[in-house]
């Protein structure tokens, strides 16, 4: 059997914890010196007044007008540079809508997106070896799966519960969940990796049979 396989961007392939960080201190919605992930972040702003509108708002921020300070997460060239290397198909697939409701700017997010996947070498040929046809925004979570679905994905890799625990997200596809600072999970038979570098020792060792060639 051929592995097909999708990927989520934002969290997955990006790195924003730096960005969301900074971002959010100079706005004065967190404090102190302790190093904080995505998660701690939206959880803390969150608990403020108004906090969603103000998570909103710093996503707004980050995806669009500091798009350009996030960076690859370790370990994805190699693993892309070994689909591409074996023939395997790759998708990205990410909710994503085309403008963030709290910001005034009307930024393109997608073509932010896609713009820093260029400086990335994603469509070199050398490079990552993706083309823009593999990669999908969609404007709600629900668009995500039934993209997932479409492609005939075997496998799926997502920082984000929430995605798996669609009902409608195909029971055939193997959830993979990326999730570098906890190792508990709400999915059932999901595979939970911390690094990329545990999703290649899983696709090279555990699941070989889905990289034959056909």
């Amino acid at each position: 059997m051929r592995c097909i396989l999708g990927i989520d961007f934002d969290n997955t392939l990006v790195n924003y914890d730096d960005v969301f960080q900074k971002t959010a201190k100079r706005l004065g919605f967190i404090t102190g010196s302790a190093t904080l992930y995505k998660k701690n972040i939206r959880d803390a702003i969150r608990r403020l007044p108004e906090g969603e509108k103000k998570w909103q708002e710093l996503q707004a921020y980050v995806y669009g007008r500091a798009m350009d300070e996030a960076v690859l997460i370790d370990g994805v060239q190699e693993f892309l540079q070994t689909c591409r290397r074996l023939g395997i198909p790759v998708y990205v697939v990410s909710h994503k809508t085309r403008f963030a409701v709290q910001d005034t700017n009307n930024i393109d997010l997608r073509q932010v997106a896609l713009d820093w996947m260029v400086q990335k070498g994603f469509f070199e040929p050398e490079g990552l070896g993706l083309s823009i046809e593999q990669v999908f925004f969609e404007s709600t979570r629900q668009d995500k799966v039934e993209r997932v679905e479409k492609l005939s994905c075997t496998h799926f890799i997502d920082d984000l519960e929430e995605t798996f625990l669609e009902e409608s997200f195909p029971r055939s596809v193997n959830r993979i969940l990326y999730s570098p600072h906890s190792e508990n999970s709400l999915v059932r038979d999901a595979k939970i990796v911390r690094t990329w570098a545990e999703i290649q020792e899983y696709f090279m060792n555990e699941q070989y049979k889905y990289l034959e060639i056909d």
